[in-house]
């Protein structure tokens, strides 16, 4: 895995304030994996053992078929029943058929199996679970990312996932989360027959990572221009640098990536907590191509909401991690500004002297 410039490494350290920190929250403001308005309640109340909330809110996305919230949604309740699982068993046997219920279950199973040293063998136990998902709700394409998840920790063959595919954008042609999951099935055996050729993951084949990013890239030029799915590009960038050190794509597609994903995130407001995973991520890819002010930018429109993804791929504090990038790449834009504000210029009124004096 590359790793982060070495000013970024450090732990932090007390500062002084600087005017480029100016309108940026605290360090105690900023929160980890906030949830919006909408899902917050939900968390609550499962929190005081009630599901009532959380149905409520996933019958909602599902009827006003809201995709993108809904996968959302069902990943962030998923997470929260790894821990406090009571409501959503009492959810489950109050209403064992109801799509919603079967598919927070269904993603839990596969979160539970991707985490487990028996993850094969757990994750081909949860496909049933899978199937009741996707028939509860034949039109909802968010089962099928939980399939196309459950089929990369199985280590499906590229028929049956061509399968799962199909049946996911016939229901969602350009659902994000369907499209992220493909694009790390493909990282995924891009890494597998490294293996099985030479053993190494850091040596991987010609092309691989060029795959990646062609899957990447033409998803993202078939859709509209603030669809998150622009974002698939610097996804394919984060997977390079990260298990390659981008030695295997060439710059001008690394910084094309990220230039597609700034023109996206600048389609929404500052702190927004919609964009905030895929901003997070772009500022990892920024900080990697050094390229200091553009990731400056992004974590002004971050505001207050880091997430756990990337940096947890880093740190086991992703939030410390996120504050110690803030600090570094602060005080790298504060250190390039003041050399470039004490370059020696020569002064208009001293160029208009030599001129006329050369008029003599």
């Amino acid at each position: 895995m590359a790793l982060l410039p070495p000013f970024i490494r450090t732990a932090r350290t007390p500062r002084r304030p600087s005017h480029l920190a100016a309108g940026l929250p605290a360090d105690d403001e900023v929160l980890l994996d906030a949830p919006d308005e909408r899902l917050a309640p939900a968390l609550v109340a499962a929190g005081r053992g009630d599901h009532g909330p959380a149905a409520e809110l996933l019958a909602t996305t599902r009827k006003a078929a809201e995709w993108e919230d809904r996968d959302r949604y069902v990943t962030r309740l998923a997470a929260f029943a790894r821990s406090r699982e009571e409501w959503l068993g009492d959810w489950c046997a109050a209403a064992p058929d109801d799509p919603d219920a079967l598919l927070v279950k269904a993603e839990l199973a596969v979160a539970r199996g991707w985490a487990s040293p028996a993850r094969s063998e757990l994750l081909r136990e949860v496909g049933p679970l899978i199937a009741a998902a996707a028939e509860g709700n034949p039109r909802d394409p968010v089962p099928w990312r939980v399939a196309l998840d459950h089929a990369r920790g199985t280590d499906a063959g590229h028929a049956e996932f061509e399968r799962l595919w199909t049946e996911a954008v016939r229901r969602s042609p350009y659902h994000y989360g369907c499209h992220v999951a493909a694009l790390q099935y493909l990282s995924a055996a891009c890494r597998s027959q490294c293996r099985s050729r030479c053993g190494d993951t850091r040596h991987t084949r010609h092309g691989s990572h060029g795959e990646c990013f062609d899957f990447a890239e033409t998803a993202a030029q078939d859709t509209l221009p603030d669809s998150l799915v622009q974002a698939l590009p610097v996804r394919a960038a984060f997977a390079c640098l990260t298990e390659s050190g981008g030695a295997r794509v060439g710059r001008d597609r690394l910084d094309a990536a990220a230039d597609r994903a700034i023109a996206l995130s600048s389609r929404y407001a500052e702190a927004d907590p919609w964009p905030a995973e895929v901003r997070n991520l772009l500022t990892y890819v920024l900080v990697e191509l050094e390229r200091w002010e553009d990731a400056w930018t992004q974590l002004r429109m971050i505001g207050p909401f880091a997430t756990s993804a990337p940096w947890d791929r880093i740190s086991e504090d992703p939030l410390g991690r996120f504050l110690e990038v803030r600090d570094g790449v602060r005080r790298h834009v504060t250190r390039a500004r003041t050399r470039h504000s004490a370059r020696p210029l020569l002064p208009r009124s001293e160029r208009a002297g030599h001129a006329r004096a050369s008029g003599h």
